[in-house]
């Protein structure tokens, strides 16, 4: 054997698109392949493949870094099944960043989606999110069709991942300000805004008694997350500033969605390359708190047993656990950990949609979970996953009540 033989395969010019984001190389080359990630990844538990792995997938990256591969098929499947739920992170002992990685891996797949596939997706994230009149018209529909129950004629997958909007709800009116203090701008979002407002006015209350004076902007509208997990960074760029603009003066934003709340987190880091927004998107992360930061007033009365689902961007992302806890046990109820408690539900923003066969598997696996603490009552502080947890447990029959922490304020307390 020659010394040519021993020496590693020449690295080449990397095989990224310039015009979008890219994994870097310092991310990338951070991964020691350890593979003390993998038993925490649900994907890789469910699969037992190493391409449904994060070590797998950063291999996937690397191989493209250095020019040994190509976006294709392989590669885009590779990021398509992975959940982003950041499980990885929190085991990894290197620090590797592996969630801004999975995003910007996916950045560089959008352009290579068939045609329809992306103007589906950029009438859905680009158009629909971005733009409150058009969820609530789409709200209206699907509450219009739910209570005539034309919803049974669609897939089951499909009602299993939509959730469940009243008329009612919707029409009544949300304060768009309460209390005095501190000025605390209360995020609106997209999904919360339509598919949770007793949630978002519960909001309003339990910040406004926590000593803030809670104000709602006239226009909303989404933060950006969504876009941002699946490919369209300009997208996410875009939402972040027009927020950003909104909040521009508040002490404190509020989020009340697990997910929300830790993108917003990181808009000085999506916007530090704008010299204009930059200082501005870092400046108002700073303020940003999730509702289970804020100390919110709870009326203490017997609620027995209550498990507490950790929503992956709560533990993973801005190591919230304890927080909900707090909140569950001030409230009179006994906080109960969930078997495997720290596993995704697998409805990960969109997966439950893009990838329902593996997301139905977390689903179902959840539910049995929460089903097996006894308790009556599942405290969730995430749209996607109190949707998802929703939908296994009624799969399963089960007669488990999904809250939000934010309905058991005093304020709220019907």
């Amino acid at each position: 054997m020659s010394d040519d033989d021993l020496r590693p395969p020449p690295i080449g010019a990397p095989n990224w698109r310039t015009d979008v984001d890219a994994p870097r190389e310092q991310d990338i080359v951070s991964c020691v392949s350890c593979g003390l990630c993998l038993p925490h990844c649900p994907t890789f538990r469910l699969t037992g493949r190493e391409s449904a792995s994060p070590r797998g997938r950063i291999a996937a990256m690397r191989a493209v870094q250095e020019g040994q591969a190509t976006i294709d098929a392989t590669f885009t499947t590779m990021m398509d099944e992975c959940l982003a739920c950041r499980a990885c992170e929190t085991a990894c002992p290197s620090g590797v960043p592996f969630g801004r990685m999975i995003e910007a891996a996916r950045a560089q797949i959008e352009p290579t989606r068939p045609i329809t596939t992306r103007g589906l997706r950029a009438l859905g994230l680009r158009h629909v999110l971005r733009r409150p009149w058009m969820m609530f018209t789409a709200g209206y529909a699907l509450a219009l069709a739910q209570a005539i129950r034309l919803d049974r004629l669609a897939p089951q997958r499909l009602r299993a991942t939509s959730p469940q909007v009243s008329l009612w709800s919707l029409i009544r009116r949300i304060p768009r300000q309460l209390g005095h203090g501190p000025s605390a701008e209360i995020l609106c979002g997209c999904v919360m805004d339509v598919a949770f407002r007793d949630v978002q006015r519960d909001t309003m209350r339990a910040v406004a008694g926590a000593g803030y004076t809670a104000h709602r902007t006239t226009s909303g509208g989404c933060c950006g997350a969504l876009a941002m997990h699946y490919g369209q960074p300009e997208t996410a760029r875009a939402l972040a500033r027009a927020r950003i603009a909104e909040f521009a003066d508040a002490e404190v934003v509020v989020a009340n969605s697990a997910g929300c709340s830790n993108h917003m987190k990181t808009w000085g880091h999506l916007l530090e390359d704008d010299p204009e927004w930059g200082p501005r998107a870092a400046r108002v992360a700073e303020r940003v708190r999730d509702l289970l930061e804020i100390d919110i007033p709870v009326v203490e009365q017997p609620r027995g047993q209550v498990a507490c689902h950790d929503a992956c961007h709560h533990i993973n992302g801005q190591s919230l656990g304890d927080d909900l806890r707090r909140i569950v046990r001030s409230a009179g109820g006994i906080p109960v950990e969930i078997p495997g408690g720290g596993r995704c539900c697998g409805a990960a923003g969109l997966y439950s949609v893009l990838e329902p066969e593996l997301s139905a598997q977390l689903r179902r696996q959840k539910a049995e979970a929460i089903i097996a603490t006894g308790a009556a009552t599942v405290a969730v502080a995430n749209p996607g996953c109190a949707i998802q947890i929703a939908a296994g447990l009624q799969e399963l029959q089960s007669s488990v009540q999904v809250i939000h922490p934010a309905q058991m304020t005093s304020h709220t307390e019907r």
